[in-house]
């Protein structure tokens, strides 16, 4: 559970309705759990600044993730925009053998089960490391912030 003295972390995140949209109500559901898990446990502080808490805003601009920052009182901190590129393997990758995961569930041994959990665990944390590598110069987070980020980008891309 987060810390409402810690001034190092996210209070609310907020999706960009205009370039990200709505989508179906699974998907729908699934942002909702992921930025859910993240405001509930984060350690998120923009580099240069420590006015925390903050409200981050997803949106997609040039093919881009833009991360607008501000404080929780609404005073801007930072706009940082990162290529999608180097996610698109990765989230690729990662939801291919979530779709096999899902599908093994219903059929197939837990030996197999396990494999396939275990590689879509480790898709999960190279893409955690690979966020945490491409914010470093920008904002400070944690390995389980950069979990929880990444999953929401999943969500963000997945079509239902």
């Amino acid at each position: 559970m987060a810390d409402p003295a810690n001034p190092r972390r996210l209070v609310a995140i907020v999706l960009d309705e205009a370039s990200i949209g709505r989508s179906n109500p699974d998907v729908e559901h699934e942002r909702s759990i992921a930025i859910y898990d993240l405001i509930e446990e984060n350690e998120f502080e923009p580099i240069g600044d420590s006015n925390g808490p903050y409200v981050l805003k997803i949106g997609l601009a040039e093919q881009r993730l833009v991360f607008e920052v501000t404080t929780q009182g609404g005073e801007p901190v930072a706009i940082h925009m990162l290529s999608l590129t180097p996610f698109r393997k990765v989230v690729k990758d990662y939801f291919m053998i979530c779709d096999s995961y899902y599908s093994a569930i219903k059929t197939e041994s837990p030996a197999r089960i396990e494999a396939l959990d275990m590689g879509r665990r480790g898709l999960h944390n190279e893409g955690s490391a690979l966020l945490t590598e491409r914010l470093k110069e920008k904002i400070n987070v944690d390995f389980d912030t950069a979990r929880r980020l990444f999953t929401l980008i999943c969500a963000l891309h997945w079509k239902g």
